[in-house]
């Protein structure tokens, strides 16, 4: 794992991205300026050409899942997908080339560069995916410690990244509650360092149940961090592996002296400029779906297009939220608040389907305009939900310091919540986003988000 700008990546996906950013501009690059019978093509407009393709071509790989370090897709689900990026590849291509100042020979160059980035795209994207060197980025990880929070820490490590060798279980000193498989306790005869030496250690995790009273192997643990293993507690472990903060396994010091939670003047407004400008340009180009969608809703049923809702904002601030109204008038007509359910028959036709298009999503950013929401941040809940939820689980008044979000890490990380578990497990990933957020972290989100929306993942 690599930290940028507060960001935990896998190496593979780092390389995935260069090369097909690289792949795409030098292909490009090198046939427009190479092609007959007129080389010359101005260097700046080839780079500007290459470029666009590259980001277009980068944003598709990314809402198809080709980033995702974890997957469970077949080889032939991957190749499905390749042909249906190479199919928005040529899309993007026609775009690229209609909107070009090109003529002639150098149009037809353009062409050619085009032609030749989208199949060695497709081609590089069915085969090099399976064909990385597993040797290069294979880690070879010890876990320090026995007892439940070392099983939870093994299941993860399997779970979420298959390039992981989890050498073993070692047990501390005064710990003997050992709850792991027998075949992954290691000899118990040697010490940590002959172990790690022996099994050649990249990354030792601490779970230790019990820290106290000698449990821990300072001096071995030490002499391991200085010869370049890598150390690390539990937190910091779940927070670089799966991009949250568990619950289970974090301590108000370690959120109190730990790094992150950074705010400022500066970051605040670099924020509100980037949300003026996002939000602007996704209302102009979402226009007339806004305008489809309203007269769909008000053929369909009687009552309001729009649907208006109070929400906790910023600092347990109310607000109104603005949707389009997906459900009947009477949803809640008891006067209780409840979380939609997969199969809620309160939801219309209309409704369902711009549910699973995030589409009754899209009035939220004249609330970005407003100031009322950002982008990027945790979703606001309802303040019913807020004060259950806050006496439930620990730190949930946490995701209040940042405004709430339109899209956020927990929505793109986890499926649709619809219980107090699963408000549970968002907050996990919304304290990871509370922790390093940034304008590099909100604009991996929204890259990740056009893969939820294009997928379809998580809506209800």
């Amino acid at each position: 794992m690599i930290k940028i700008y507060g960001h935990y990546f896998n190496r593979r996906t780092l390389l995935q991205v260069c090369f097909d950013l690289a792949l795409v501009l030098v292909v490009m690059l090198f046939v427009m300026l190479v092609h007959e019978p007129e080389p010359h093509v101005d260097v700046s407009l080839a780079l500007i050409h290459a470029l666009a393709m590259a980001l277009g071509i980068l944003v598709g790989n990314t809402g198809l899942g080709f980033y995702q370090r974890v997957h469970n897709r077949t080889i032939g689900q991957t190749h499905a997908r390749a042909v249906l990026g190479f199919c928005g590849s040529v899309v993007l291509a026609a775009v690229v080339w209609s909107l070009s100042p090109l003529t002639g020979v150098q149009a037809h160059a353009l062409q050619s560069a085009q032609g030749a980035a989208v199949i060695l795209t497709l081609v590089t994207r069915i085969f090099v995916t399976y064909m990385t060197p597993r040797e290069y980025l294979r880690q070879r990880v010890l876990i320090l410690g026995t007892g439940k929070p070392a099983k939870v820490v093994g299941r993860s490590l399997k779970k979420s990244d298959p390039n992981v060798d989890l050498v073993g279980y070692f047990a501390s000193p005064n710990e003997t509650a050992s709850v792991v498989s027998a075949w992954g306790l290691l000899e118990p005869g040697k010490t940590l360092t002959e172990i790690v030496d022996e099994e050649k250690v990249d990354e030792i995790v601490v779970a230790l149940t019990e820290r106290r009273g000698g449990s821990m192997p300072l001096r071995e643990l030490l002499d391991c961090k200085l010869r370049g293993i890598r150390v690390m507690d539990i937190a910091t472990h779940f927070e670089k592996t799966l991009g949250q903060i568990r619950l289970d396994s974090v301590s108000a010091g370690w959120l109190i002296f730990g790094e992150g939670f950074g705010r400022g003047w500066g970051r605040a407004a670099v924020k509100r400029v980037f949300d003026i400008l996002c939000a602007g340009i996704l209302i102009v180009l979402t226009l007339p779906i806004m305008v489809v969608t309203g007269i769909l809703i008000l053929l369909e049923s009687k009552g309001p297009m729009l649907y208006f809702q109070e929400r906790v904002g910023l600092n347990g601030r109310l607000f109104n939220v603005v949707k389009f109204r997906s459900m009947r008038t009477d949803a809640e007509k008891d006067g209780t608040p409840r979380w939609a359910s997969a199969s809620d028959d309160r939801i219309t036709r209309v409704g369902r389907v711009i549910r699973k298009l995030r589409i009754d999503e899209l009035p939220q950013l004249f609330g970005v305009l407003g100031g009322s929401m950002s982008l990027v941040g945790p979703r606001p809940e309802r303040p019913f939900f807020v004060d259950q939820l806050t006496q439930k689980i620990p730190f949930f008044a946490v995701r209040q310091s940042v405004k709430p979000g339109v899209t956020g890490w927990a929505q793109v990380r986890y499926q649709y919540g619809a219980s107090v578990e699963d408000a549970a497990e968002k907050l996990q990933y919304d304290l990871y986003y509370v922790k390093n957020h940034n304008l590099f972290l909100d604009i991996i989100i929204l890259f990740e988000t056009v893969g939820v929306v294009l997928m379809r993942k998580g809506a209800q």
